[in-house]
């Protein structure tokens, strides 16, 4: 069947639309669940330690800490199903909906983690409750990114690529405001005052970020391109993308693990990592990884702008190319305190910003509109369990294991290389089967 992609990976450099101010404001609005996913999951990074001592105490610390990254698993474990309900629901009943839904959940299971009462007044009950709000908001989640980009490059077809980078560029913002707020907690509270309630104040932050978030989606209109279809839609969208598009989702689960195994690491194992094995100041600890926040998020933009005028996956090779070369180097590096740590992080900021900034526009062209929310969905959160999910725990364990405080270094060329040989294989995109084609009619 011939293609026809609603928004092709390298677009004609002369009379290429702009974003309208309607468009500007669906796509911003729609990323504003990716900020309050990607702080909750730097705020559980930052604040592990206390989180292991209220819910998980234990006479090793390496052990308590162990039990609390598995937690973070646990709640990535239960995204593929999460991505498939409301994926399924997304391209069935529409995008608004799972929206409007997804972000009161999540929000309602922050709160509720900021309140959480710790093991010594719940006991057992304290860390099955954590792990039981976790699980509701990995559910949740999984269909949260997928649906943001869905609906970003539904909204602006012809610059799927800068709209996707706006999506992910609001990651970017969630992990600034975490880290913004690690920093006023750790500057302002005693190191006693941050464990007994600090690390709830962060959460409870979070909380009210979702409050906003919910009350400016109520708005939100409907995608564009969804709207379009007139009631045609896939009758049951998580079995044709299984039945028509195994080998997109294949594809593209793999064309994006260097995100899901850097942001694994950077967000999930890094900011207890930095400070606690590697002993950096957090006071500077957080400013390098602000410096790299503020210049990923201007070169992811750069990227994704330039992945509608070039082929986008020669993009993401290049930073596939780059961070495999250039992972060790930055990790020995940073164990030593050899090169200023600002400066280390500027610099895989930049390297990563060709990946950061075309993975979701790489990911929306394996997909047509009619199983696009559930293409991505799958292949996102089985890449994101994978590559993601574990990499906390696995690069503490690579570093327990080798005796080598660099080891993670490992888990970043990994995930790179496997990038690097999927889209060596990827073709041209061709994202759009003709609108109708293995249709039915709901009405």
């Amino acid at each position: 069947m011939e293609t026809k992609p609603s928004g092709a990976g390298a677009a004609s450099a002369t009379g290429m639309p702009g974003l309208n101010r309607a468009q500007w404001r669906m796509i911003l609005i729609a990323s504003l669940g990716g900020s309050l996913e990607f702080y909750d999951f730097v705020v559980y990074g930052f604040f592990a330690h206390y989180i292991a001592a209220s819910f998980f105490p234990a006479t090793d610390q390496l052990v308590s800490m162990l039990l609390t990254f598995s937690v973070l698993a646990i709640g990535y474990i239960i995204r593929p199903l999460g991505g498939i309900v409301l994926s399924s629901l997304g391209d069935r009943i529409g995008r608004r909906p799972v929206f409007i839904a997804s972000i009161v959940v999540v929000t309602l299971a922050t709160i509720c983690i900021g309140l959480l009462p710790d093991y010594s007044h719940w006991g057992i009950a304290a860390p099955i409750a954590l792990i039981t709000l976790r699980v509701l908001q990995g559910f949740c989640v999984g269909g949260e990114m997928p649906g943001a980009i869905t609906y970003a490059v539904e909204a602006a077809p012809r610059r799927a690529g800068l709209a996707a980078g706006v999506i992910v560029c609001a990651i970017n913002t969630g992990v600034m405001l975490a880290t913004i707020v690690n920093l006023v907690v750790q500057s302002t509270l005693s190191p006693a005052e941050a464990a007994d309630y600090g690390w709830r104040i962060a959460f409870l932050t979070g909380g009210l970020c979702g409050i906003v978030s919910y009350l400016l989606r109520r708005n939100l209109d409907e995608s564009p391109e969804f709207k379009q279809m007139h009631g045609a839609v896939v009758k049951q969208p998580f079995r044709e993308t299984l039945r028509h598009h195994r080998g997109a989702v294949v594809a593209g689960a793999l064309s994006i693990a260097v995100m899901a195994g850097f942001n694994g690491v950077l967000y999930g194992h890094m900011p207890a990592y930095i400070v606690e094995a590697l002993h950096y100041a957090p006071r500077e600890a957080a400013i390098a990884q602000n410096a790299y926040l503020l210049v990923s998020s201007a070169g992811l933009l750069a990227a994704g702008w330039a992945g509608d005028y070039v082929p986008r996956r020669y993009l993401l090779r290049l930073s596939c190319v780059l961070l495999a070369a250039l992972a060790w180097p930055f990790y020995t590096a940073l164990v030593a305190h050899s090169v200023n740590v600002v400066l280390l992080f500027v610099l895989a900021a930049l390297v990563f910003s060709l990946a950061s900034g075309t993975w979701a526009s790489v990911l929306a062209d394996f997909f047509p509109v009619q199983v696009r929310f559930s293409g991505i969905a799958l292949a996102y959160n089985v890449s994101v369990v994978i590559f993601s999910g574990f990499a906390p725990l696995l690069c503490a364990m690579f570093v327990r294991t080798t005796g080598s405080l660099a080891a993670p270094a490992w888990y970043v060329i990994g995930s790179a290389l496997v990038t690097l040989v999927a889209s060596l294989a990827m073709q041209a995109p061709a994202r759009a089967a003709q609108p109708g084609a293995g249709l039915t009619h709901i009405g």
